[in-house]
């Protein structure tokens, strides 16, 4: 499908997508940019036949690429536009895999001016708590949404080349507004991660006195597994999504008030009628996500 797909940084999702789009022959030649600090990690893809080749110069890296993919964190995007740029070319797809969407149009427009019509920001809906390439998946976007969130000008021949691409290595692709994505995914990824951020550690400051981790069951350990995801890029993402997510923390705030006055209150009844209401709602997102 693809001469050369240069992944610019070749973590989980970069190097899930490298070993995907090998599996499916959808690129002749897959390479990866990185930082010069980063070449230990580069390596490793190569050693472990995730990239074909490796580069720090940007302009080796994108010599002759017709798909270039940006994996790195959102906060990276517009320093890696303004590498791109005197690079650029026309017949190539740039894309991106950022939780946010926003603020990668802003980084376009920063650098460029606009959005470029070849360039398609894209998010899969998939992960592990698990970083670098070592934990890279060739099936990671089994089956998993993909959102495309083009602009008014992006180029229709560019966006069905990216949305076949997703397609081919299993995804089920959505297009969506940008901010549609960003209020979409702030309600659902990144406030569960804050919860789980923000429980672990209440609770691993107890644990130093009480030691109650010891005693945690497996509902703590499934709640709490995005706890384990990279710091460094929930806290880009967090930055990035920051005006989504505080309206959705004061109205947390403010369910959770409801539920303490309701103990408080021995309001048992109500209490019941809203766990009721909560399994209910969930069974139908279940039921929307089957398949």
């Amino acid at each position: 499908m693809f001469k050369k797909l240069c992944v610019i940084g070749v973590g989980l999702i970069g190097g899930s997508i490298a070993k995907a789009a090998r599996a499916n022959k959808l690129a002749q030649t897959i390479v990866g940019f990185g930082r010069l600090d980063d070449v230990e990690n580069l390596q490793l893809a190569k050693d472990l036949n995730v990239i074909d080749e490796f580069y720090t110069d940007i302009e080796a890296a994108i010599l002759d690429a017709d798909f270039v993919v940006i994996a790195t964190p959102v906060a990276a995007t517009e320093n890696i536009l303004k590498l791109l740029k005197p690079f650029w070319s026309a017949q190539t797809l740039y894309s991106d895999v950022g939780s946010t969407k926003g603020n990668v149009i802003e980084a376009a427009k920063a650098v460029f001016g606009f959005v470029p019509d070849n360039f398609i920001p894209a998010h899969p809906i998939a992960g592990a708590e698990n970083s670098g390439v070592q934990a890279a998946l060739v099936d990671l976007f089994l089956v998993k949404r993909l959102i495309i969130t083009p602009v008014e000008n992006t180029n229709m021949i560019a966006l069905e080349k990216l949305e076949t691409f997703w397609e081919k290595i299993g995804a089920l692709v959505s297009i969506m507004d940008v901010q549609q994505h960003d209020n979409v995914l702030a309600a659902t990824s990144h406030l569960p991660h804050l919860l789980a951020f923000a429980l672990v550690d209440m609770l691993g400051q107890r644990d130093e006195q009480e030691a109650i981790f010891k005693y945690a069951a497996g509902g703590f350990r499934d709640f709490t597994r995005i706890a384990s995801s990279d710091p460094t890029m929930w806290t880009a993402i967090c930055e990035a999504n920051k005006t989504e997510l505080l309206p959705l923390l004061d109205q947390f705030k403010t369910e959770l008030s409801k539920i303490q006055q309701l103990l408080e209150s021995e309001s048992y009844d109500q209490l019941f009628e809203l766990f009721t209401y909560a399994k209910t709602a969930r069974q139908r997102f279940l039921n929307q996500t089957k398949g």
